[in-house]
């Protein structure tokens, strides 16, 4: 039987045992370094991974055995495209799946933060109540802008709808068709960050948005908006970030995703009652992982049997 390994973020994980039961041998567990992906993928044809193990070029040279990288969720950044294509390795992922999941849980980070969710809790452990804590900042009749309008973004927007607001987006790889719906305003990113009341990051990272919000971008925001990010750690500059936080440059910030992950217990971010923190469980509802699991299961099933992948789910098909 074929043998697998399978990242230990992937649940529920016996989901994933009654999907692939007949053809795959799966073992679960490893930790999120090369060394140790390289040697627990000994013998393993098929790899289930989330974004938390680097699926790098010196794994897919070095695991000579590897044939299938199946990927949950929608980001790439953690696998070598270019490698797995060079050493033959087919990579599938599940693009969109979690996307209302981890908009939102974009909302929610604004929310939190906007309504001080995080401190009214803290005030009550400490036997506080309301009047020694600062006033919150409504969401609804605002100005929010939406950085990325592809699955999570557009998705962003709709629940948006029942806020009465006015949506930005800053996205150059859209069509003006793409905005109709939700009656979102296309706009370059400067006029968003300084005219958004909040901004909400969901772009993909690329060489192109890595620290895409940094320093400078921090400074055209107004000192009553809050930043949300919820796509990848990366494309926020994490010490400009705490930096424009520490000096009231912008009022708060929600965040999901962290340039190192797990984010450190001793990062500035948990010293701030303006800063929301969760540990990259966007994508994380019981209906997204599930439905993500089955694709999964069955673009394996699919990739054993010889049958042809559907190309919404293909990443690299070596020729």
């Amino acid at each position: 039987m074929i043998q697998g390994l399978v990242d230990q973020d992937i649940k529920p994980s016996e989901r994933l045992c009654a999907g692939v039961d007949d053809s795959i041998d799966l073992e679960f567990g490893v930790d999120n370094t090369e060394e140790a992906l390289i040697s627990s993928l000994e013998n393993k044809e098929v790899l289930f991974t989330t974004s938390r193990l680097p699926v790098t070029r010196q794994v897919l040279t070095e695991v000579t055995g590897l044939r299938l990288v199946a990927k949950i969720g929608t980001g790439l950044d953690s696998i070598d495209l270019g490698a797995a294509a060079a050493n033959d390795v087919t990579v599938v992922y599940t693009p969109g799946l979690n996307a209302r999941s981890v908009a939102e849980h974009a909302l929610s980070l604004l929310l939190a933060v906007n309504r001080n969710v995080i401190l009214g809790q803290r005030t009550l452990e400490a036997g506080g109540w309301r009047d020694s804590m600062p006033t919150s900042q409504p969401v609804a009749g605002k100005t929010v802008g939406i950085i990325g309008f592809g699955n999570v973004g557009s998705r962003v927007a709709g629940l948006l709808s029942g806020f009465d607001v006015d949506i930005l987006t800053y996205d150059p790889y859209i069509h003006e068709i793409d905005t109709q719906i939700t009656g979102a305003e296309r706009a370059s990113l400067e006029k968003l960050l300084t005219s958004s009341d909040a901004v909400i990051v969901t772009a993909e990272l690329t060489e192109e948005t890595c620290r895409m919000i940094d320093r400078e971008a921090l400074e055209l925001m107004s000192e009553r908006a809050t930043l949300v990010n919820t796509a990848r750690g990366p494309v926020v500059d994490q010490e400009a970030l705490i930096e424009a936080i520490r000096d009231g440059t912008i009022a708060g910030a929600g965040l999901d995703v962290f340039e190192t992950e797990p984010l450190p217990s001793d990062s500035s971010l948990h010293e701030y009652d303006n800063i929301v923190v969760t540990p990259h469980i966007g994508a994380s509802t019981i209906d997204a992982r599930e439905a993500a699991i089955d694709t999964l299961s069955d673009l394996a099933n699919m990739y054993i049997n010889d049958d042809r992948l559907p190309e919404r789910f293909v990443a690299v098909r070596p020729s």
